[in-house]
């Protein structure tokens, strides 16, 4: 570890290694420069899905949604991948938060210390990356950066390992409120090797000569634009739910295109647009879960 580390090797525990040991840190074994799982797993497909499974109270889901999309988006600058979220069933990538023993054998160990973990490319389990829940998560100065800790998991759930130079993202620790902009954050050189040697480098775009602006056709009527509801009052004592159900332990609330999640984790209610959801939908009469199969069924009509 003090090799891998770059420190004096002495072989003993002396303060600056236990200051190392002490520092947040992914739950993946340490390794060298830029590496892979052994036999280099990596996916078979450019095309890759991903499902946020559940989120964590500290933050709002559209920060998650950002800070994971954002993440994705850097591997995939520098590479042919192309991800897409989901919103059932099973994603290759699958994201959850969750509490010590969470059901993978690798439980997590409160505050700090472990942030998450991630598993390689491959069926089951394989590309899943977890995040302990006991985290403070944040997309600003204070607390246990989303994005970076995101952006990390994320390299294994392509195949990357750990990398030892400091500079790069696979570096196995990170320091407590650490806030960067995604939008502006680039990945170190050692990261893209690493991933190219997976998967290769973009795709190059064809350059094409750009189109004149089309003219409007006079006979055409304008599409029927969907339009956002708006949300009932909560406390309306004569609210009537179209329908109601349970999803994995939270329960969901349907009214007019609308659905309040109350999670069985945290204390508030989130409110979700249905159509952004399921977009096929705009509105549900009936809803209810099958647990055993893990299926919601939603009806309309």
């Amino acid at each position: 570890m003090q090799k891998f580390f770059r420190m004096k090797v002495t072989g003993k525990l002396d303060t600056d290694t236990m200051n190392i040991m002490k520092t947040p840190r992914c739950g993946m074994p340490d390794v060298a420069e830029f590496s892979t799982f052994n036999g280099r797993p990596r996916w078979q497909k450019n095309s890759i899905t991903y499902r946020i499974v559940n989120y964590s109270p500290d933050i709002p889901t559209s920060e998650v949604d950002y800070a994971i999309a954002q993440a994705l988006r850097l591997w995939s600058e520098v590479t042919p991948l192309k991800f897409r979220q989901i919103y059932g069933g099973e994603g290759d990538i699958m994201i959850s938060f969750g509490f010590r023993d969470h059901g993978d054998f690798f439980p997590f160990d409160g505050p700090l210390g472990i942030l998450a973990h991630a598993f390689a490319p491959g069926n089951g389990i394989g590309g899943d990356a977890h995040f302990d829940e006991e985290e403070t998560w944040t997309l600003g100065p204070q607390g246990t950066s989303i994005f970076l800790v995101a952006l990390h998991e994320l390299g294994h759930a392509l195949g990357l390992e750990h990398s030892r130079y400091e500079q790069a993202i696979m570096y196995p620790t990170i320091s407590q409120n650490s806030f960067v902009d995604p939008t502006k954050f680039k990945l170190f050189k050692d990261d893209i090797e690493g991933i190219q040697a997976l998967y290769g480098k973009p795709e190059s775009k064809p350059t094409r000569k750009p189109e004149g602006k089309p003219k409007p056709n006079k006979t055409s009527k304008p599409a029927d634009v969907p339009r956002n509801p708006t949300a009932p009052k909560k406390c309306d004592r004569e609210l009537k739910f179209d329908a109601i159900t349970s999803m994995r332990g939270d329960l969901l609330f349907f009214k007019e295109g609308i659905i309040w999640r109350k999670s069985a984790t945290k204390s508030n209610i989130d409110t979700l647009l249905l159509n952004v959801t399921w977009s096929r939908l705009q509105s549900v009469d009936a809803a209810y879960e099958v647990p055993q199969r893990d299926i919601v069924y939603l009806f309309k009509g």
